[in-house]
């Protein structure tokens, strides 16, 4: 295979042996007889390292390659605190043994099936009896009850701590006021607007556990960042946290190679998917969208073998969908797997020998996190990159040294997000009356922000002390996920089944009347959507094609919050107000991906105020090409595309991620000029670190561009998937020439 035409770069990695520690003193000789009987005979330098941080009081953050074993690295001080319930104590240098008090510990994960993959791990490396318990949306009464009264150890996730258990602390009153660990399991999820809300929840469980008479240590692990103390700080609220970084454990020959593809990225995906798992190599297959690994899980089951062992995997599947699945990888019965990132997290699937990258994730992070599927035993691994059609794929294509681990990108997180910060700040009065002493854990904004919720009615003060005094909850006006609604339901009409979920932010563009939604290999056609009853309605159907949203833009600038020379313009970064409405759809060939046709609707606008950085043409240089409006309009718009498409090799973001718009003349800057915008409500700090990195980013847009082979523009350079307009209206040559003069 890596000597086919397709592929234009290899890198290979040798195989490396590990280095070992020694087991801690303070851990019990049986805890660590039943860990050598699951097949650890020592943890590694890494692990040993952590759990040393850990068990001192220190909070840690260990930063290492996925595969590594970072799991053992904390469960062991929360064996010793929740199993061994004795400590090794040293007076006049003899070592005794006493009783400590019960502890508990707290594990936190992105998602469901990291937690039940995790509850498994440490399941098999405590004794039996310890009592471990997993807590979400899924656990019934029963199992709430016993993780509430019962539990030493409890693995769940934000959500579930946001909702359930913070706003009833006090029924949490044993766990939390014994709590000894909080695990935030890969921590490098929790960014941008999620995060914010992320590092908020985590104050405050910080917060409510002070108040049982607990100071848990918080332990962090996370794929490798180079800013890992700075961001977990930011996380959890804390100047100084300990980083381990340097990976001792054993890894395999690994070769990665960088595929251009022959037919479309699609096929070739499908082709190699079922070609790799009739041979016998496990394999994933990561696919940007939802549809998309619908798509390639059929396609490659059409060319297997045995098409029974390939499968599709995503977000929206119910919980009993989610566990089969899970279970078959384990077992082998599944030798293919098309997926979302939905398992790009620690999920420790054995035996995976290969994965495909179905175009660039967006960050390079996020293609190490999916390289790291494969090979998590010590085999050797292969990682097949295939280049997708847009601007930052072709870019990597002829810079392949770009994806090295040591240009990762820095992790962001604005945890002081204004709108995410006073919502918390009123659930938090809720759960516990708020004071100047919670600077302590929300920072020196939090008593100016609890008397703007005062003045707004959202809290009451007496006496310098703030209460919530609604009759509601106010976790139920937070959303973690997003800043809007709760996510709709998507309905078989003729059944009542639950097929899955999606935004309700998302939801005009996804899941429109007419719209093609695809599970599990079955497609539907949406008939209605209900806003009122959260649910969209759909029917079984087969079109043979695909839907496309189109939208109209409109964007407004509140307050420039910075603005620096660029070449021979300016670039600026501040907060706007985007107005958006879908006016339509196109109906696309699943095959050649060429328009049917297009179908306008009618869908309501709406507005969100986000951050943004921009950039103008000035008034001279106008002048000077004397272009008509039109022109300049296509230009703009091209420009626009490409620099979205390139932004995330220079920030940790993917293209859907961010938003543009463009204009041959904005009313608010009397110029022609481009935004690239956040695409969650309040910002998510992406256009941000655009501002900070504008030279580079902008040159980059202008290599493309020049570099680019095509003649008028095609999805390697100008032309978006994501485009509200279909892509009308653009001009590669003249957005070259443009951005050359702007960069001078």
């Amino acid at each position: 295979m890596l000597g086919c035409d397709e592929v234009v770069a290899t890198t290979v990695r040798d195989a490396r042996a590990g280095v070992a520690a020694g087991w801690p003193e303070w851990l019990a000789a049986e805890s660590v007889q039943r860990i050598a009987a699951a097949g650890i005979t020592a943890p590694w330098s890494h692990q040993g390292e952590f759990a040393e941080l850990l068990f001192g009081g220190k909070h840690a953050i260990i930063s290492t390659p996925t595969g590594s074993g970072k799991s053992l690295g904390y469960l062991l001080p929360i064996i010793a605190a929740t199993v061994d319930q004795t400590v090794g104590v040293t007076v006049d240098s003899v070592r005794s043994r006493v009783t400590a008090p019960r502890h508990t510990a707290l594990y936190l994960a992105p998602t469901k099936a990291l937690a039940h993959d995790q509850a498994r791990a440490a399941a098999a490396l405590g004794p039996t009896g310890w009592r471990v318990a997993t807590l979400d949306g899924d656990s019934d009464a029963a199992e709430r009850r016993f993780a509430r009264e019962h539990a030493s150890f409890i693995l769940t996730n934000p959500d579930m701590l946001h909702f359930s258990v913070l706003p009833n602390h006090e029924r949490w009153a044993s766990f939390l006021g014994s709590l000894r660990y909080i695990v935030v399991d890969e921590a490098h999820r929790y960014q941008g607007v999620f995060g914010a809300h992320v590092a908020q929840v985590i104050r405050r469980l910080r917060r409510v556990a002070s108040l049982h008479g607990a100071d848990p240590v918080v332990a962090l692990s996370s794929a490798t960042m180079p800013n890992a103390d700075e961001f977990a700080g930011a996380l959890i609220g804390e100047d100084a946290v300990r980083v381990v970084s340097q990976d001792g454990s054993p890894a395999g020959r690994r070769t990665v190679a960088l595929w251009r593809p022959s037919v479309s990225l699609r096929t070739d995906t499908a082709r190699l998917l079922a070609g790799l798992s009739d041979t016998g190599v496990q394999t994933i297959a990561f696919v940007a969208s939802r549809q998309g690994a619908e798509l390639v899980s059929v396609a490659a089951q059409e060319r297997a073998v045995e098409p029974r062992r390939i499968a599709s995997y995503r977000g929206g599947y119910l919980a009993a969908d989610r566990r089969a699945l899970e279970a078959a990888l384990h077992s082998g019965d599944l030798c293919g797997l098309a997926s979302t990132n939905a398992l790009e997290l620690g999920v420790d699937i054995a035996g995976m020998d290969a994965v495909l990258v179905s175009g660039f994730p967006g960050r390079i992070a996020s293609f190490w996190q999916q390289a790291g599927r494969a090979g998590r035993r010590g085999q050797d691994a292969l990682v097949v990159l295939l280049a997708s059609e847009n601007p930052l794929d072709a870019y990597l294509l002829e810079h392949p040294e770009l994806l090295g681990e040591s240009s990762i990108e820095r992790a962001i997180l604005h945890p002081e997000n204004a709108r995410v910060l006073g919502l918390h700040l009123a659930a938090a009065a809720q759960e516990s009356p708020l004071t100047s002493a919670d600077e302590c854990w929300f920072g020196p904004a939090t008593t100016a922000t609890a008397c703007a919720l005062v003045e707004q009615g959202v809290l009451r003060d007496r006496r310098g002390r703030y209460y919530w005094t609604r009759p509601d909850r106010a976790v139920d006006f937070i959303n973690l996920r997003s800043m809007g609604q709760r996510p709709l339901d998507i309905i078989e009409h003729e059944t009542g089944r639950v097929l899955g979920v999606v935004d309700a932010v998302a939801a005009d563009r996804t899941v429109h009347p007419g719209a093609v939604y695809l599970h599990q290999g079955e497609s539907f056609l949406v008939e209605a959507l209900d806003a009122e009853e959260n649910q969209a309605l759909v029917v079984a159907s087969r079109p043979h094609y695909y839907t496309q949203a189109q939208s109209i833009f409109d964007i407004q600038i509140l307050a420039e919050a910075g603005r620096k020379p660029l070449g021979g313009t300016k670039i600026c970064h501040g907060q706007v107000r985007l107005d958006t409405q879908v006016l339509g759809y196109l109906r696309r060939d699943e095959v050649t991906h060429d328009v049917w046709d297009s179908t306008p609707m009618e869908m309501s606008a709406r507005r969100m105020g986000t951050q943004a950085v921009w950039w103008t043409v000035p008034a001279h240089l106008v002048r000077r090409l004397g272009w008509p409006d039109a022109r300049t309009g296509a230009a703009l718009h091209a420009m626009e595309h490409t620099a979205i498409g390139l932004l995330p090799a220079f920030a940790p973001c993917d293209r859907w991620d961010i938003g543009g718009v463009s204009t041959a003349l904005h009313p608010d800057t009397g110029l022609p000029t481009v935004f690239v915008h956040d695409g969650l409500e309040g910002g998510a700090g992406f256009a941000a670190r655009g501002f900070e990195v504008a030279d580079g980013w902008l040159r980059a847009t202008l290599e493309r561009l020049v570099r680019c082979s095509c003649a008028d523009g095609c999805p390697s350079c100008v032309v978006s998937p994501k485009c509200g307009n279909a892509n009308q209206v653009l001009s590669k040559p003249d957005a070259a020439e443009l951005l050359a003069l702007l960069l001078d």
